[in-house]
């Protein structure tokens, strides 16, 4: 019998695809069982017209059989089977599918089958070192092998099968130190790769499993048990109506899938048809993985096509706000590349990653107004993720997130929405006001913070560092605006207030200059100022950047010394007994007044919660007034 050659440029291109398109070898298995189920699926669809196929639908399946003495693999359908012309055609033809000029040529809008290029039977030879093909069209008399060691070509002759379908046995390369082949004879890898990629295939994929066990009331005899296990769940809980899975259900599939403890914190399902077909089962985590705040962790949901996985982690499916969020998408819409391990293009992935979003945006949205609570429990895990999807892209996404954002506030010790701020703000308030800081205990104590409290507004405490960039980048909430109490832009005084301060500014501009002299480069300027309440001393800031601003900004990498500093001022409150000390020190004691003027920065430094820039100085001239 002759050798035949591979058409078309058969050597290159079949030994492109066995050492180039595919990136993981295990995806093999995946391959030949979705042909097995694409067979079936022809000769079921043939079946609603054609009463001589009287197979039931439930008498499909799909089995794997290894052989560790011959070392086999065996993966055998009832399906179509093919003819000898088909099975030159389809197998001596690289890239030609018979699935695909099937569903090209089907008029029935229900079929729904995987295979479509005709390449992943060949991603065998990654693990073969031969592959034979046996196979039985359905109504056929005839049966045909085809054998092939890889590019050298194969042999097609006729054979002896008694039963319809397709058997292909692989023949598998020998072990070597870096490969381990024989791991695809071991039943618990094999049941793995199956629940792995295909659990969802509509047909059982079943083996038969033996295994020793011990006899009942012996101590050494053993028994041999032999049971036809089905590894896959064939119909996908995402694929059952909502209202059929138990809660319970929801919570073992989750932890099977995603490996978490902890039951989620929300389940989210989402079927759309139109533009882009597909359903989608989402988890909210109710605690952040351990590694989900570090460069370690890789977003994305499982993509599945027509219930095969196609990507473990399709990151293009959520935006990196929503990067916490678990699940799986399945589509039959995707216009898969080659080896279906990526996409072709992204142009349905796009339509469908913007659908999942907005359902999560609106399922977020639901929960906050119905389930206050857990949500506030869900934004102590996930918020500072959402302020930087506000605050990254340039503001792009901040519309759709600034209503899920949570801010501790002067109101009340639990969160407030920005919706909310605004439903209390005072008549005639044009800004959200806001102090920042490492900690609530921190900014509460502000001076300014209460000064402002004390007139009767209300004030956000940001305490991660995204907050004050994400407000900045928001700009707006509504009609109103935000300022931070402890910069310039604040402006509660009256007319009168801002005349007499301007006025003592003016009149004491000597002593002011002075003291930001002995107080170094550190401070911008030195100025009066009636916005400080009951406290002597507090630091402001000039220009876009605050003191918080500052202190994150230097933790960046390159920036501990060089980065950009804030235009800090020291004020000085006009109430308080100390304006008007310093005012008399000018006269009779300068040297004194500049000793008084470090003191005080470095205790509007503290106030702060900045720290002291020379503790050893301040010790001292602390000690220099007390004796």
């Amino acid at each position: 019998m002759a050798k035949r050659q591979f058409k078309t440029e058969s050597k290159k291109l079949l030994d492109m695809m066995i050492n180039s398109i595919y990136t993981n070898r295990e995806i093999f298995l995946r391959e030949l069982i979705s042909n097995a189920s694409d067979a079936c699926d022809k000769l079921y669809y043939r079946s609603l017209t054609d009463s001589t196929i009287t197979l039931a639908r439930g008498a499909y399946e799909i089995r794997l059989t290894p052989d560790k003495v011959a070392g086999t693999l065996t993966i055998s359908d009832n399906g179509c089977g093919m003819t000898g012309e088909e099975l030159e055609k389809n197998l001596g033809t690289i890239a030609k599918s018979g699935s695909f000029d099937f569903k090209r040529t089907e008029e029935s809008g229900d079929v729904d089958i995987i295979g479509q290029f005709g390449v992943g039977f060949y991603s065998a030879f990654m693990v073969s070192q031969k592959i034979v093909v046996e196979t039985r069209a359905w109504g056929s008399d005839e049966a045909w092998r085809w054998v092939s060691s890889g590019v050298d070509g194969y042999t097609v002759e006729p054979c002896d099968k008694a039963e319809v379908g397709t058997t292909i046995t692989l023949y598998l390369k020998p072990d070597t130190a870096d490969d381990k082949y024989s791991e695809y004879l071991d039943e618990y890898r094999l049941t793995s790769l199956v629940k792995k990629y295909s659990d969802y295939i509509r047909y059982p994929i079943r083996m038969l499993s033996v295994r020793e066990e011990l006899v009942e009331g012996t101590e050494d005899q053993y028994e041999t048990i032999t049971e036809d296990l089905t590894l896959n769940s064939m119909v996908p809980i995402w694929k059952r109506n909502r209202g059929d899975v138990t809660e319970e259900e929801y919570t073992a599939f989750y932890r099977e899938k995603f490996y978490d403890w902890v039951a989620p914190a929300k389940v989210i399902s989402q079927k759309s048809e139109g533009t882009a077909t597909f359903e989608a089962l989402l988890f909210i985590p109710a605690k952040a993985p351990f590694d989900y705040y570090s460069r370690d962790f890789e977003k994305g949901l499982q993509l599945y096509s027509s219930g095969v996985m196609i990507m473990e982690k399709c990151k293009e499916l959520l935006p990196d706000y929503f990067s916490f969020v678990r699940g799986l998408v399945d589509s039959q819409d995707l216009t898969l590349n080659i080896s279906r391990e990526t996409l072709q293009h992204d142009r349905q992935l796009r339509v469908i990653a913007k659908a999942v979003e907005k359902k999560i945006v609106g399922e977020l949205k639901k929960m906050l107004a119905d389930e206050r609570e857990q949500y506030e429990e869900f934004f102590r895990q996930f918020g500072v993720q959402l302020k930087y999807g506000v605050y990254s892209d340039y503001g792009v996404h901040a519309d759709q997130l600034r209503d899920l954002l949570l801010f501790t506030s002067s109101f009340a010790d639990g969160y407030v929405t920005l919706a909310e701020y605004v439903s209390r703000m005072k008549e005639g308030q044009s800004q959200i006001y806001f102090a920042s800081g490492e900690n609530v205990d921190l900014v509460r104590q502000l001076p300014q913070v209460q000064a402002v409290v004390s007139r009767g507004y209300e004030v956000l405490y940001l305490t991660d560092d995204v907050d004050e960039f994400a407000l900045q980048m928001m700009r707006v909430y509504g009609d109103k605006g935000f300022s931070n109490v402890c910069t310039d832009t604040l402006d509660l005084a009256s007319e009168e207030e801002k005349a007499f301060v301007k006025a003592e500014n003016e009149k004491n501009e000597e002593i002011l200059k002075y003291m930001k002299e002995s107080i170094g480069e550190g401070v911008s300027a030195v100025r009066f100022t009636k916005s400080l309440g009951d406290h002597p001393v507090g630091l402001s800031t000039e220009g876009g950047l605050s003191l918080e601003m500052e202190r994150v900004l230097s933790r960046v990498p390159g920036n501990e010394e060089g980065g950009p500093k804030a235009q800090t001022v020291l004020e000085i409150s006009l109430t308080h007994p100390i304006s008007a000390k310093v005012k008399e020190l000018y006269v009779t004691d300068k040297e004194k007044l500049a000793n008084y003027a470090r003191l005080l920065w470095a205790q509007a430094r503290l106030v702060s919660g900045l720290g002291l820039e020379n503790p050893s100085e301040f010790a001292t001239l602390l000690t220099s007034l007390m004796i």
